[in-house]
């Protein structure tokens, strides 16, 4: 096993659950992407919006998301990554760009998390550039950094504080990414 790539066992993995603090729980956390899909509907149901999900932080959020959208949509992702099997960022690896021409497109980009905003930012960008006509991004969390960000989601469904935070998509070292509430690592 490799500095890089930091893979849980059972034990370690549960041992990181039970230490944990519950941020948001499954209720909260239905709720909000209940609230998420009533306000993209609002904005972008006459618009035919291509929807971009983040991988792969975001499927979870988007596979809950998307059936509360009713109104015609294009589905397609992007895989790029600061982090990887880290719990700090470091630089952006583009893995997959958008596969769909997104020329005159809307574009909603679904994440897990704003945590510095760079991710997001580049991935604007990248849709701007590629000539998209309107850019949107809706994020499942907001980590309050008390820094500012380069860019700001268009939706965000839930705060939570300046700590390392999995479940509901987000991951520790590659565990707990199936969980339905939000947890913070204990110090």
């Amino acid at each position: 096993m490799t500095n890089k790539q930091i893979m849980l066992d059972i034990q370690q993995a549960q041992r990181i659950l039970n230490s944990a603090e519950l941020i948001h729980s499954e209720q909260v956390v239905n709720k909000a992407v209940q609230r998420l899909a009533a306000e993209i509907t609002q904005a972008l149901a006459q618009q035919n919006p291509l929807i971009l999900c983040i991988m792969r932080g975001a499927v979870i959020f988007t596979g809950q998301l998307l059936p509360q959208l009713h109104f015609p949509l294009d589905f397609d992702y992007v895989h790029l990554t600061r982090y990887g099997d880290h719990l700090t960022g470091g630089e952006i690896c583009w893995r997959v760009a958008p596969q769909i021409n997104l020329q005159d497109r809307v574009v909603l980009v679904l994440d897990d998390i704003l945590d510095e905003g760079i991710t997001l930012a580049a991935i604007r960008a990248k849709v701007l550039e590629d000539g998209a006509k309107a850019f949107y991004s809706a994020v499942f969390v907001e980590k309050d950094t008390g820094k500012s960000k380069p860019c700001s989601a268009d939706f965000v469904g839930l705060p939570v504080p300046n700590r390392y935070v999995f479940g509901f998509g987000m991951d520790v070292h590659g565990a707990w990414r199936n969980l339905p509430a939000v947890y913070a690592v204990t110090d």
